[in-house]
């Protein structure tokens, strides 16, 4: 007999649950009536975890998708423009140690590699500029506070590549608002307070305290950390990495500005301490700004001094919120008729906003692959399973890229981060490529990659690694490199005059609206 998947149940609200909730209707006509049936279920009594305020550009799509417009998500979500991430002493710790990691590709990239060419210079330069500086003209926009795109620009189109920062919170109910009003998903505010399986080990239903049982063919779990129905309903372990990436806490603040047009960075700022990195993000009306660290490093106590530190005298009475961290996953994602996004599925650390991306992709592909049958749904959650651990991993690497390469040798937690057993082995197998030549598409052969192969070169080469170029033969692809270095050069100072400042394009945008495309 077969069983249709007509119905779908996602448990538990926030940026996971209504994300995954609008990505799906959208696509599946839930509006409709004829399309699947969603139900969201969120407790009203626990509260969203709400420090996820970085994005990838992949959330300009996501809500374009979900029908809703840039102007909108501007003046509903406290929202502002991140063109990239600038980590400060990272590398040595000295007070001038930046690094960018911009959201565009290096010039030419990927056909034209500048990296070899670049290395050449620089190793017979002292006054050289940085890796990303030379190869790509976002660094200059996002030291000068710029945004990314003009008034005239449409929604979702810019001169660079840009993603978000928001309030999670404001974001998590103005993407509820939509999801609701716009596209057909049921509400429903209650407990959950059991799980109801059925003899095949399905999930048949939840118990509700006000609803009754909620029935569905595909059970999506956005409960947080807690994981109700994939963790202890289906009892999937999780699976820790803290042996890889020591951070374990994080203490977060909301920081007003000192007045309120107050130029906002058009950046993530991830500067490191002692035992970790405190992040700075930029919204229209406060900054996030939080410390995370190893609590096997340092004490809360300590972290708390740093970070107060680093806010001023001025905020030092602002009271931080705590949030524990255990790094890691669950040991697969889709079992049975049941699947998890967001912190149900794992977590890692704020590091490079993966948080929100891995919602994004996770939610757009079980809404590509949605398995029309209870019969192909196995077929699809061991492919999901494949795609979604494999990220996992490259996403591990990736972050661990960042400390691993430091210099830095003023405490333990650096020290520790560079010890080999720390590292995994397949990011060693990488960086002895990499001593060689940069890193291309060649060594990232899924049609999945979280992270490009230009991101590694901005963190490798931004970190100080040293590649021997002396092999390969430069000469040949001289001549387009310098076309492309002096392109750069060019793009820099034409954007740098043409471009409004960050905080004067959103206020723009607020009063008169963008382009509708």
């Amino acid at each position: 007999m077969v069983r249709p998947v007509r119905s779908i149940c996602i448990v538990g609200g926030g940026t996971a649950g209504w994300l995954t909730a609008g990505i799906i209707a959208a696509r599946h006509r839930a509006e409709s009536g004829r399309g699947l049936r969603i139900t969201l279920v969120e407790s009203e009594t626990i509260g969203i975890i709400g420090v996820g305020e970085g994005t990838w550009p992949t959330m300009r799509s996501t809500l374009k998708k979900m029908g809703i417009a840039e102007t909108d998500f501007f003046r509903e979500c406290n929202a502002s423009f991140k063109q990239g991430a600038k980590f400060a002493r990272w590398v040595t710790g000295q007070q001038d140690d930046f690094y960018y990691h911009p959201l565009m590709l290096p010039e030419g990239f990927p056909s034209l590699d500048l990296a070899p060419f670049w290395t050449k210079y620089s190793d017979e330069h002292a006054s050289a500029p940085s890796f990303s500086d030379a190869v790509c003209f976002q660094e200059a926009v996002c030291e000068r506070g710029l945004a990314p795109k003009l008034i005239t620009s449409p929604e979702y189109a810019g001169v660079a590549n840009y993603a978000y920062h928001l309030d999670a919170g404001r974001f998590a109910a103005f993407i509820r608002d939509h999801c609701v009003k716009n596209l057909g998903i049921r509400h429903i505010v209650d407990e959950v307070t059991g799980v109801v399986k059925s003899d095949t080990g399905d999930i048949d239903s939840v118990e509700t305290g006000k609803s009754g049982r909620l029935e569905a063919d595909l059970f999506i779990d956005a409960s947080g950390f807690r994981s109700l129905l994939l963790g202890q309903a289906l009892e999937v372990p999780f699976v820790e990495c803290g042996d890889v990436l020591f951070i374990d806490r994080a203490l977060a603040l909301q920081v007003p500005y000192d007045d309120p047009q107050d130029d906002i960075v058009p950046h993530t700022v991830a500067t490191a301490q002692k035992h970790g990195w405190i992040w700075d993000i930029g919204l229209q009306s406060r900054r996030g700004v939080g410390y995370v660290f190893s609590s096997r490093h340092t004490t809360a106590d300590d972290a708390l001094t740093e970070l107060h530190s680093y806010v001023g005298d001025r905020h030092r009475d602002l009271q931080p919120r705590e949030i524990k961290i255990v790094s890691g996953h669950r040991q697969t994602f889709w079992k049975r008729n049941c699947v998890a996004v967001g912190l149900a599925g794992g977590f890692l650390e704020p590091l490079e906003a993966s948080a929100l991306v891995l919602i994004e992709l996770s939610a757009d592909m079980i809404s590509g692959m949605m398995p029309a049958t209870r019969e192909t749904m196995d077929i699809v959650a061991r492919r999901f399973n494949e795609t979604t651990q494999y990220r996992w991993r490259r996403v591990i690497d990736f972050l661990k890229l960042h400390y691993c390469l430091s210099q830095r040798n003023d405490s333990k937690f650096w020290i520790d981060n560079r010890d080999p057993d720390s590292i995994p082995d397949s990011l060693k197998e990488q960086l002895e490529l990499w001593r060689y030549r940069a890193p291309g598409d060649q060594d990232f052969t899924s049609n999945c990659e979280m992270f490009p192969a230009a991101s590694y070169q901005y963190v490798l080469f931004g970190m100080g690694f040293r590649m021997d170029v002396g092999h390969l033969p430069l000469d040949r692809g001289l001549g387009s490199a310098q076309r492309a270095f002096n392109q750069n050069e060019a793009l820099k100072v034409k954007w740098s005059k043409a471009l409004p400042k960050n905080r004067d394009l959103i206020n723009r945008i607020k009063e008169h609206g963008l382009q509708k495309i």
